[in-house]
């Protein structure tokens, strides 16, 4: 990319809009059926998905909820990478039952398929028609009143202005959104994270400093974003290995939970780079579980990167607590790129082997990249060939070279 395409990207008209309100606290979720009620929700469709709703996670909410006299009829049939049919499906549910609001518990997949039921809800078609890309139809019209509880500390669906879905037909994970997608409300309760498994806690962890990262160094990126996006980075440097250590640690869940709302902010006005270009043309292709997928590219991706912006690599080292009082901007920036090998480490991330991908499929998981909107606003030119060179990262296939 050209000097003055780059000086395109960064000075162009930028937008930040918050069209949800942030509600957050232990115990927050008692203060669910008032504040519901007051978004004009007398029938809500609680969309959650099988795990969380065996588990009783969803039971405090639906209590709430009854009790300021909110009828809940319950979707609990949420699968990872949500697929169309799964839109179709809730979509039905919602108009059959006379719903005329959505609650979404649980991860990220809850609360996009909850987004995308509320498009079908409120448009014409299927929620394929409303792909962000050209050709495309544009939303329209505002989703009908949705209120957010996130169980993990990963995506930021919670206040992100985009849902993520897959077409099964094509193989292929596509985003729709704008503010008129995102939730009216959502409520951050550490509590409702106690009980996520240690696993979960890592790779949902890491996608939210993941988003941070790639935001805060993508050519799109803005100064809210940047403070959001660093924020997110301390809090997660500080927390993510005392969550993952001990469960019940609620100051650790109540800091990654502040880290994956601020990192969806930063995530949710723009875009990101290439990690998440990688990752979501991959969940497109095989079954993986987004955040996992994410944090074992975001080590070879960083490695790739930091040429692109040394200071903000740089700056990064810091947020993550490194002492880069004594080093040049280089050594600080390839510090963080260590760091970040050593988090995944730390964490016991699995490969991408170890997750089901084979070396095999570099060319055509390149040429899939190349294709995602993702890769413009990457802090470094890509081309197909640098994508399977990141990805012989992955597999240990190149030399490190940090």
């Amino acid at each position: 990319m050209s000097l003055n395409m780059k000086l395109e990207h960064m000075y162009k008209l930028h937008t930040f809009e918050i069209p949800t309100t942030i509600k957050h606290g232990i115990d927050s979720i008692q203060s669910i059926g008032n504040e519901v009620k007051q978004l004009g929700v007398s029938k809500a469709l609680l969309v959650t998905d099988p795990g969380i709703y065996e588990a009783g996670v969803t039971q405090p909410v639906e209590k709430h909820l009854k009790k300021a006299g909110i009828e809940v009829v319950i979707f609990n049939k949420v699968e990872p990478n949500p697929p169309v049919r799964l839109i179709a499906e809730g979509s039905k549910l919602y108009r059959e039952k006379g719903c005329n609001g959505l609650v979404a518990v649980g991860g990220g997949s809850s609360m996009d398929t909850a987004k995308g039921i509320g498009v079908e809800a409120t448009h014409q078609g299927s929620v394929l028609e409303y792909e962000a890309a050209e050709g495309k139809k544009p939303l329209e019209n505002r989703i009908p009143p949705l209120t957010t509880i996130p169980t993990t500390a990963g995506t930021g669906s919670e206040v992100t202005q985009w849902a993520v879905i897959t077409d099964e037909k094509r193989a292929f994970k596509f985003n729709t959104g704008g503010p008129l997608i995102a939730a009216h409300l959502t409520i951050i309760d550490p509590k409702l994270h106690v009980s996520m498994p240690s696993h979960v806690t890592a790779m949902t962890g890491i996608d939210a400093l993941a988003h941070a990262i790639e935001c805060f160094t993508m050519h799109f990126a803005q100064p809210i974003t940047d403070a959001v996006a660093l924020l997110a980075m301390e809090y997660v440097g500080k927390y993510i290995r005392r969550a993952y250590a001990d469960g019940g640690d609620l100051e650790a869940r109540y800091g990654m939970a502040q880290a994956a709302m601020l990192a969806g902010l930063s995530y949710g006005s723009e875009s990101a780079g290439a990690a998440h270009a990688m990752s979501q043309t991959l969940g497109g292709i095989l079954p993986v579980a987004h955040g996992q997928c994410v944090a074992a590219m975001l080590g070879p991706v960083m490695e790739y990167n930091w040429k692109g912006h040394p200071h903000k690599f740089a700056r990064i080292a810091q947020a993550l607590g490194i002492d880069t009082f004594h080093m040049t901007t280089e050594e600080a920036a390839k510090a963080a790129v260590n760091e970040i090998y050593q988090l995944v480490k730390d964490l016991d991330i699995p490969t991408l082997e170890e997750q089901g991908v084979s070396p095999n499929m570099i060319e055509r998981l390149s040429k899939e990249a190349i294709k995602d909107p993702q890769t413009i606003g990457n802090p470094r030119d890509l081309t197909e060939k640098d994508y399977q060179w990141i990805y012989k990262r992955c597999f240990d296939l190149v030399a490190k070279t940090v």
